[in-house]
């Protein structure tokens, strides 16, 4: 694993870091037990996954929520948590983009916060830049993530240009070379919302499975909470 300067060194500079594998072999064959009743064919993920007792302890862990406490301070939390897997029957594509969105418990109209939208049940809305810039989202890859399974790919240090319009993204990719995260199995790889990303579909589609955990280092403006807090 990196070195945990290295790691927030990265995420500092370019906006993202990858590890070597956190998780041994047995870690993650258990936590592909947890996954799978969620991983319906065809649909390529799910949500809300922090309502399972074992990912709230996955993302409660030191080797976990450590990546995130060096970045964001001992004081963060998990927000969200997600499941993607690519295979042959959900080899999907996802454009080039931001993640703006968080999730709350209840839509409250706060000066600053929307558009509002809803996913899955659970309302989301885009906060101010500053909440943004203070999450970290960490990836715990159950399957080697190759350059062949379709891959997160990022525009480097682009993490950093605040809030980009779908043109400014288009400019931006023009003019900067983008770059594979590739991760082995049981490995992390984490990076700031901000930063402008995407991902192809799979040439050699098998499973990419993928538990994507959001984390947070402040609490939003009242009456407004996270939809989820684990700490």
């Amino acid at each position: 694993m990196l070195e945990i300067e290295t790691f927030v060194d990265a995420i500092a500079e370019r906006g993202w870091a990858s590890t070597s594998a956190v998780l041994d072999a047995a870690a993650v064959e258990s936590l592909r037990g947890v996954v799978a009743p969620y991983a319906v064919d065809g649909r390529g993920g799910a949500r809300n996954l922090l309502a399972n007792e074992k990912i709230r302890a996955l993302a409660a862990s030191p080797s976990v929520r450590g990546l995130a406490a060096a970045v964001l301070g001992d004081e963060c939390f998990a927000v969200r948590a997600l499941l993607f897997d690519k295979t042959p029957s959900a080899n999907w594509k996802v454009v080039w983009h931001q993640d703006l969105t968080i999730a709350a418990r209840e839509r409250v109209d706060v000066p600053g916060y929307g558009p509002w939208t809803e996913k899955a049940g659970v309302p989301h809305v885009q906060p101010p830049v500053d909440i943004l810039e203070r999450m970290l989202a960490v990836r715990i890859h159950l399957d080697a993530c190759t350059a062949t399974n379709g891959p997160v790919r990022v525009v480097d240090r682009s993490h950093r240009r605040g809030r980009l319009s779908a043109v400014a993204i288009d400019e931006l990719r023009r003019t900067e070379a983008e770059c594979e995260c590739l991760v082995e199995q049981g490995g992390i790889l984490a990076f700031r919302p901000l930063i402008v990303h995407a991902s192809a579909p799979a040439t050699e589609p098998g499973h990419r499975r993928v538990i994507h955990v959001e984390y947070a280092a402040q609490s939003l403006p009242l009456p407004l909470e996270w939809h989820q807090r684990v700490a």
